[in-house]
């Protein structure tokens, strides 16, 4: 038997997919076997938990760790790296019929999952630093139009049609009691890491549609007139500076360390 096959079969094993590796029967009847399964289990359902934490705390401890199992166990991690785990909690959260009645919760975990991912992104190479005002005061109005820019690495955005998901997330993550009664509006959320820590910023659709063309490639005129095409009354000066003090755009000719 190939080692590959074995492996395969074992993982399966692992998660109670035994049928798919019936010469392991002998091994799964073992107790040590069940000790070692539930111990791979409860470590997927722990990172779970820690790499989503305002869900956590949106839900309890107990309703996320019995989502966590279902998760884990349909979709095991691809490798040892449990800080990334659960890139997919999210979408699985919308067809998860015992979140049905928290619509929200998906969005809730599309920006713990954001938080992940700017947490761990790749820094810009040091001779192009994050652009900051003083970049921009810098260039001429003739050029200014045809600048390309692109996010940070760790620039991370979302945007949420139907629930304040950044206001909910944004409460739990620094603590706060959201104030009542709560808008029930679409909100967007702005993610970076200008320094050592993730930060995050309240975003508008224009923001978002901005930050969506810049990573299309598109120069500066065209993210702009994107951004006002989705709201028309946007002062973009002061949005360009909002991303600029937020450290989340760099140069085109910048690449990741």
């Amino acid at each position: 038997m190939q080692l590959s096959a074995f492996q395969d079969g074992f993982s399966a094993a692992l998660l109670g997919h035994a049928a798919q590796a019936p010469w392991l029967s002998a091994l799964e009847c073992q107790p040590g076997f069940a000790v070692y399964r539930n111990t791979a289990l409860k470590g997927c359902i722990d990172a779970l938990q820690a790499n989503y934490p305002t869900v956590c705390q949106l839900v309890g401890e107990e309703w996320l760790r019995a989502a966590a199992g279902v998760f884990a166990r349909a979709r095991p991690p691809l490798d040892g790296l449990l800080v990334d785990y659960g890139a997919g909690f999210a979408d699985f959260l919308t067809g998860f019929a015992p979140a049905a009645e928290l619509p929200y919760l998906s969005a809730v975990a599309r920006l713990d999952r954001c938080w992940t991912e700017c947490h761990l992104a790749a820094d810009a190479t040091a001779h192009t630093p994050t652009l900051g005002r003083d970049w921009l005061a810098q260039q001429t109005p003739d050029t200014l139009p045809l600048m390309r820019l692109r996010p940070h690495p760790a620039t991370r955005w979302a945007w949420s049609d139907e629930h304040p998901a950044y206001t909910l997330w944004q409460s739990h993550r620094d603590g706060l009691t959201p104030k009542e009664p709560l808008e029930w509006t679409g909100d967007g959320a702005l993610l970076t890491r200008p320094h050592a820590e993730v930060v995050w910023h309240p975003l508008s659709r224009a923001g978002v549609a901005f930050l969506d063309a810049c990573a299309q490639g598109h120069a500066l005129e065209a993210a702009a007139t994107s951004a006002l095409g989705v709201e028309p009354t946007t002062d973009f000066a002061a949005l360009i500076n909002t991303l600029l003090d937020a450290g989340a755009l760099i140069p085109t000719d910048s690449r990741p360390c």
